[in-house]
């Protein structure tokens, strides 16, 4: 059975990426720790992957200690429809940004969360910094 990752990502001709060839070696903790994401991009998609997943644990590690919080509550019936990476851009030598619109349906209601997120790479793993709501 083939598992699509929810992120989206598909290879060069289109065909989307399983799970375990996207997001899964950033979420799924092997004997030596989930592998640390290779650029913002790929830890953003990673993050939507696990709001899908409902992976707090994931979504906890990845942001950075200046502005996560405590605790994270999932939207109860949530049913994630999608995500569209509109760009990725590096910032500096350890910031980028990725622009991004996210689709859900909670209760029975269409929400699209459109955000330019900022990333900041410490020691050799990107972290979700912040973001700014666009229309």
């Amino acid at each position: 059975m083939f598992d699509a990752c929810p992120c989206g990502h598909a290879d060069a001709k289109g065909r989307p990426l399983a799970y375990s060839a996207c997001c899964g070696p950033y979420l799924d903790r092997g004997p030596e720790g989930a592998v640390p994401a290779p650029d913002a991009e790929s830890l953003m998609r990673s993050r939507y992957t696990a709001f899908v997943r409902e992976r707090a644990d994931h979504l906890l590690a990845t942001w950075h200690p200046a502005h996560r919080p405590a605790t994270l509550d999932f939207e109860p019936g949530a049913k994630w429809l999608g995500l569209q990476v509109r760009g990725h851009r590096v910032t500096g030598p350890e910031t980028a940004e990725v622009e991004f619109v996210a689709r859900q349906r909670v209760a029975g209601r269409a929400v699209r969360l459109h955000e330019r997120s900022r990333f900041v790479r410490e020691a050799g793993r990107w972290l979700y910094l912040d973001g700014d709501l666009l229309e």
